[in-house]
């Protein structure tokens, strides 16, 4: 089969746009004796290749399985509509890039899902590689279905179409599910419902088939109850306690033409100290955890030998709050400059540049530079607890543009709680105080283009956030406000502005805050046609809205609906140990433009690092 699949595919690759997506055999990629492995893994990425062989969770996990000596792990992208035709066309089915067998014969199927616009292609997979969609149809013949990522803390709208959801950080979780079916695979015990049963006792493990839920005449969750005696009341996130010791691979598939992120990266960090209100990484991704400055460089310094990448991207959420930035990147940069490599940090706080930090970033060469006041006023950036000053913003931007910068991005959000026209309003002047700076500067470059660059992002509500009681603007008042800010810099022309697309923001919030009866219109949405719906060219919000309407979904009642502090919300039965009470607490101060300190400055009573045995950072 193997063999006559490969000739399938190699006849119709030039008939499609980038063939190397779909022909495996990249160096460092991993190719085992199908014949001497126990557990096989199909990896999937439920988005273009580009986009997922950038993603860092997915380079730690595919080499973290394929360390077991029995277990192979192969990578599996959603195709881009050419290459789905074909496979379409020609009966070739969704396979493994290492070995090109069906992912159908694997015994796992497991999705990262980084992002609520991927649901589609979810379903559009699992279709191609043969399989019924609701997990209820598939039997013990079929592969086990599992979710991990940032999406599934709230998993409800894609219950129907997952066997078991992995809550929290996956190295762990991950070897004890793949070691408990290998177990049972050996002793002649497994079935997929006696496994399930034993793997909703793993901490982290969701089974939706084990949790009965049931609703108010209002619509909102009544209860989330387990109806398995095996299934805990409240399934709590898996954490690495000891960052500094968890795996990391020494070496990165790389490859053979560009993709999105395409370089080393390193985690230097996970979690983080702020709090902003709206940004949901930063409380799901809790407690913050640091790597020592020896242990960065030492992978760094493997993965750029071993994939002679010429780019190293130091990630994380915020990359400048590293306990000792300076003295890590001096190290770093007294390796990276001997090799000629660019380091990048892409998660540049503002109050963290200073002049010291800027010169250890261009000394190779010159990086881009990237802001996030994401709120154009200082009211509103209180509400969002962003914790930065515009005096912060404009010194940063001096120190910048003196250093031979001659551009900037900015990132904003738009439809912000409590925004008013004024702070819509704000983003534009501070844009242009930003270049008065620019122009101001007597001993500037002669000949260089001032270029500042505002992005701008439709908020959406996201669970485990003090936001998550908020509802989104609706579509009318999102283009307006955005019209409003074009016209408040016209003529400027070294101002530029883009948006996320509105229409798209409206799909996010519904499927970020549904429930288990929104799986229905994801499932007659993939049936209209929809899918890579976070790709504008490739989006139909019609067909979305029409999907909407047949299946009964009210998009008003999950997106454009407040929720009552005292409301359950779909994901309560998940403890992602941020308290309920600190996320209200969070929310009253916010509609009060009351700040919070970061954790390092004062504890704000989150209750997440007490909850896994560690000390608070900041005084009580």
């Amino acid at each position: 089969m193997p063999m006559e699949l490969r000739e399938k595919i190699e006849k119709h690759l030039l008939e499609v746009k980038n063939p190397s997506r779909y022909i495996g055999g990249e160096l460092n990629s991993v190719v085992k004796d199908r014949n001497k492995v126990d557990v096989r893994f199909a990896f999937c990425f439920p988005d273009a290749y580009d986009v997922g062989m950038s993603h860092i969770g997915m380079k730690i996990l595919y080499s973290l399985k394929n360390s077991r000596e029995n277990w192979w792990c192969e990578r599996v992208f959603a195709p881009w509509p050419d290459f789905e035709r074909v496979m379409r066309e020609n009966d070739i089915p969704l396979y493994g890039l290492e070995s090109l067998d069906p992912v159908k014969e694997f015994d796992f199927i497991g999705f990262t899902v980084q992002y609520e616009l991927c649901y589609t292609n979810i379903l559009n997979m699992l279709d191609l590689a043969g399989l019924p969609l609701l997990a209820a149809e598939r039997g013990d013949d079929c592969p086990v279905v599992v979710a991990g990522g940032p999406c599934v803390c709230n998993p409800e709208p894609l219950c129907d179409f997952i066997d078991l959801f992995i809550i929290g950080e996956g190295e762990e979780a991950n070897i004890e599910l793949l070691e408990l079916y290998e177990q049972m695979k050996k002793s002649g015990e497994y079935s997929k419902k006696e496994f399930l049963r034993r793997a909703s006792k793993i901490g982290g493990m969701y089974v939706p088939s084990l949790y009965d839920v049931e609703y108010k005449e209002d619509g909102t969750v009544r209860s989330v109850t387990p109806n398995d005696e095996s299934a805990p009341q409240k399934v709590t996130k898996r954490i690495i306690k000891d960052f500094d010791k968890v795996f990391y691979p020494e070496k990165f598939v790389v490859p053979f033409s560009e993709i999105v992120h395409d370089r080393a990266v390193v985690e230097v960090l996970r979690g983080c100290i702020r709090g902003c209100r709206f940004c949901q990484a930063g409380f799901i991704y809790r407690p913050f955890r640091e790597k020592n400055t020896d242990t960065i460089i030492n992978e760094a310094k493997n993965l750029c030998e071993t994939s002679g990448y010429e780019e190293l991207s130091l990630a994380s959420l915020s990359t400048s709050d590293y306990s000792d930035i300076e003295k890590m990147l001096s190290e770093m940069t007294e390796y990276t400059e001997d090799e000629h490599i660019n380091l990048a940090l892409p998660s540049m706080r503002i109050d963290r540049f200073s002049k010291e930090l800027m010169e250890q970033l261009s000394k190779v060469r010159k990086s881009g530079l990237t802001f996030a006041p994401e709120a154009g006023t200082q009211r509103l950036r209180n509400v969002i607890n962003k914790n930065i000053t515009e005096e912060e913003i404009l010194s940063a931007c001096t120190t910048a543009f003196g250093g031979g910068y001659c551009g900037v991005k900015l990132y904003f959000m738009m439809g912000l709680p409590t925004e008013t026209d004024e702070d819509i309003l704000g983003i534009a002047e501070l844009a242009k105080r930003i270049a008065d700076i620019y122009f101001n500067m007597p001993d500037r470059r002669r000949g260089q283009k001032l270029s500042i660059s505002i992005s701008c992002a439709t908020f959406v509500p996201k669970p485990f956030t003090p936001f998550q009681f908020e509802p989104q603007i609706s579509v009318e008042e999102i283009n307006r406000r955005q019209r409003l800010l074009l016209d408040a810099l016209k003529g400027k022309r070294y101002i530029n502005v883009s948006y996320h697309n509105y229409r798209i923001s409206v799909l996010e919030a519904v499927l970020a805050k549904g429930d288990r009866r929104v799986g229905r219109a994801i499932m007659r949405a993939w049936e209209k046609g929809c899918k890579m719906d976070g790709w504008d060219e490739l989006y139909d919000y019609d067909k979305w809205m029409e999907a909407f309407a047949e299946t009964g979904t009210d998009t008003d009642f999950y997106a454009h609906r407040a929720m009552a502090f005292e409301e359950i919300a779909p994901w309560e039965h998940l403890d992602y140990l941020v308290s309920k009470d600190f996320l209200i607490r969070e929310h009253k101060k916010a509609m009060d433009a009351v700040t919070t300190k970061s954790c390092r400055e004062q504890c704000a009573g989150c209750g997440l690092n007490k909850a896994v045995g560690r000390e608070c950072f900041g005084k009580n």
